[in-house]
């Protein structure tokens, strides 16, 4: 009888053993992330704007018990992909927020650290970018503006941001779609709106280009024309045409992802992929979006992946148009 219960009290001791890992296995996998956003880029900026809401989403929906954000500026976003890709290898806790504009920064300075070195996460938003002229430009039309760039590319001067940016690259592509001189491209780079905004308004520039909630108000004030838009269909409730309706053949976003570290286990990555994936496809995340005008362009990891590599390939082609790239 003793022998009995004995053993009867083994196996019970064992089955509850048995089923307190799994559960005890189960908990710590649903742990929420307790993560670090690295924005490439100062304070107020597109990328901050964009880590500072992922992070909210991402507190507000359960996908991650805390999100800190480190603002690492400098060249296009490279010193923050370098920082990132040395100092964050294999730490599942950490994701940096990037986009086309990097791509171009890593071909136009010639980056020590590429965007091969990183772990795609997704793709989150992206914008429509404008062209604009001054209101009392004679170039009434996209057409107009088209002519004068074939007639002479160097004569028309453009404002926007970096370098090898998206404003830089839809500059290139609208040269090109006009029959314009690529190499005579005429491109001030800005490190903000405003003084693009000012360069225009005083005449020292024939166009501009930026995202079009960046020169919403002096649209709408008639202090600036818009000609153009780069996405494919018209913005909602935004009476302005596209480039392709307007029979030239370009398309352009300005869109930004996320991405993790090097050296991040499957699970780690998966971990951090269901993460943003719960956080945008939460209600907060579409109140963001929006509050913000931007458009949902999310891509889960494995197409994102993809979409990284064709990117990386056609904005190489469109800097080597105009001498940025070899």
């Amino acid at each position: 009888m003793l022998a009995r219960l004995n053993r009867l009290a083994a196996t019970t001791a064992l089955a509850l053993l048995g089923a307190s890992v799994p559960l005890h296995h189960a908990h710590a996998q649903a742990t929420p992330l307790e993560l670090k956003i690295t924005a490439p880029a100062a304070p107020g900026g597109g990328w901050d704007g964009a880590s500072r809401s992922l992070q909210q989403a991402m507190v507000a929906s359960g996908a991650a018990r805390s999100v800190q954000v480190n603002n690492i500026p400098g060249a296009g976003g490279t010193v923050g992909l370098a920082q990132f890709v040395n100092n964050a290898k294999g730490d599942g806790n950490q994701l940096m927020t990037m986009g086309i504009t990097m791509l171009g920064a890593v071909v136009t300075n010639k980056a020590p650290v590429s965007l091969d070195k990183v772990t795609p996460i997704a793709r989150l938003t992206a914008d429509a970018l404008v062209v604009v002229v001054p209101a009392n430009s004679p170039h009434k039309t996209i057409q107009d503006l088209s002519a004068a760039i074939k007639a002479d590319a160097g004569k028309v001067v453009w404002a926007g941001g970096s370098a090898g940016g998206a404003d830089h690259m839809l500059a290139a592509l609208v040269v090109k779609a006009a029959g314009g001189n690529t190499a005579r491209l005429n491109y001030v780079p800005f490190s903000g709106g405003g003084e693009a905004l000012a360069e225009m308004l005083g005449g020292r520039v024939t166009a501009g280009i930026s995202g079009y909630n960046e020169f919403e108000s002096q649209i709408k004030t008639g202090k600036l024309r818009a000609l153009a838009v780069s996405s494919a269909q018209r913005m909602p409730g935004i009476a302005v045409p596209t480039l392709k309706e307007q029979g030239m053949d370009v398309e352009l976003l300005n869109w930004r992802g996320i991405v993790a570290p090097p050296n991040v286990s499957p699970q780690q990555a998966a971990a951090l992929a269901a993460a943003v994936d719960k956080a945008v496809k939460s209600p907060e995340w579409q109140k963001i979006l929006k509050a913000r005008g931007w458009d949902d362009a999310y891509l889960p990891a494995d197409k994102f992946g993809a979409y990284l590599k064709s990117e990386q390939a056609r904005v190489r082609d469109i800097l080597a148009s105009i001498g940025l790239a070899k």
